[in-house]
């Protein structure tokens, strides 16, 4: 997998398992799903706010690896308070 892309699992509110993807391409993140191993990739166009608060975790965690820089935290959190204003991940602890 490529430094740009990053990968989690949840389960949606019907109990159905996805594999999510984050893409960064040309400063956004696109987010993509897919629910078995061997089915096609599909984009999500407005991802909820949990897939956002994932991204986010594991960006800061490579931030303090050195893998990706402050800035791109920053972007996220801005992508995030712009998309969901009522959110509170959106606030720097």
């Amino acid at each position: 997998m490529a430094k740009a892309e990053i990968s989690w699992k949840r389960v949606t509110e019907d109990g159905q398992k996805l594999q999510v993807y984050a893409q960064r391409v040309g400063g956004e993140w696109r987010f993509f799903a897919r629910e078995k191993r061997f089915d096609q990739w599909q984009a999500i166009p407005e991802p909820p706010l949990e897939d956002w608060l994932e991204l986010l975790d594991s960006i800061q965690r490579r931030v303090t690896r050195r893998l990706l820089t402050p800035a791109e935290e920053d972007r996220v959190r801005d992508a995030i308070r712009e998309r969901f204003p009522e959110a509170e991940a959106g606030k720097k602890k």
